[in-house]
């Protein structure tokens, strides 16, 4: 299976590399994570505003690592890492959404009613 480069070294997914692009998308991801940790390790904000934080520091470090350590973009060579990603993501929201739907309808099917709770009869 020949693609058109005898040296592997050739090839434009080697020449991506760079180690300023790596450090870059590590520390990038990392400074974000610590942020979340801080936000929750000191009760920053309150629970809603919390959560919010935490899922933006948490999409943003996810983006970092797919643009600078994954190399995915919409550059012709890199078009079916880019095709699979748009198709892994909506299969991976809709794998946590029905998890999480599954297991709070087992929640409230399962576990026995406190006396004195709202909707018992």
């Amino acid at each position: 299976m020949s693609h058109g480069h005898s040296n592997p070294i050739d090839h434009p997914e080697v020449q991506m590399v760079s180690r300023r692009g790596y450090l870059t998308g590590f520390i990038l991801a990392s400074l974000l994570m610590a942020l979340a940790t801080f936000l929750v390790v000191n009760h920053a904000l309150p629970n809603f505003a919390l959560l919010l934080a935490i899922m933006a520091c948490a999409g943003f470090a996810v983006i970092a690592q797919v643009y600078f350590l994954l190399h995915i973009d919409i550059s012709e060579h890199n078009i079916w890492n880019t095709a699979a990603l748009v198709a892994f993501i909506p299969l991976f929201v809709i794998t946590i959404g029905l998890t999480w739907w599954m297991f709070s309808q087992l929640y409230l099917r399962t576990m026995p009613m406190i006396p004195g709770m709202p909707g018992m009869r």
